[in-house]
């Protein structure tokens, strides 16, 4: 079995430290587009804006805008979300217009 040197294994901290840092940053694939408010419990894209998770599937609620979710490029404001964080629900959560 072969052993791990002391550069092989900060190379690879390094390289995690940067996922964590700002994981989709380096995933998202071209012509896609982080959109917000759009993401139905579960089904977010990774870390929430305000950090209450850091992790894609662990939204709580529908729709909300500190959740995003890879949509194609320029689709994200028409079908209703947003490219940048927002604080509530999106006007697409069925609960914000029983008011």
């Amino acid at each position: 079995m072969r052993t791990l040197n002391l550069h092989t294994l900060a190379a690879m901290a390094a390289g995690a430290a940067l996922a964590v840092a700002d994981p989709a940053a380096a995933s998202d694939p071209k012509g896609k587009e982080k959109c917000y408010g759009v993401a139905k419990a579960g089904e977010n894209g990774c870390a929430a804006a305000n950090g209450t998770h850091s992790c894609g599937g662990l939204s709580k609620v529908n729709y909300s805008g500190q959740e995003w979710k890879l949509v194609p490029g320029g689709s994200c404001e028409k079908m209703g979300g947003r490219l940048e964080p927002f604080e509530g629900p999106s006007p697409l959560d069925p609960a914000s217009k029983k008011k």
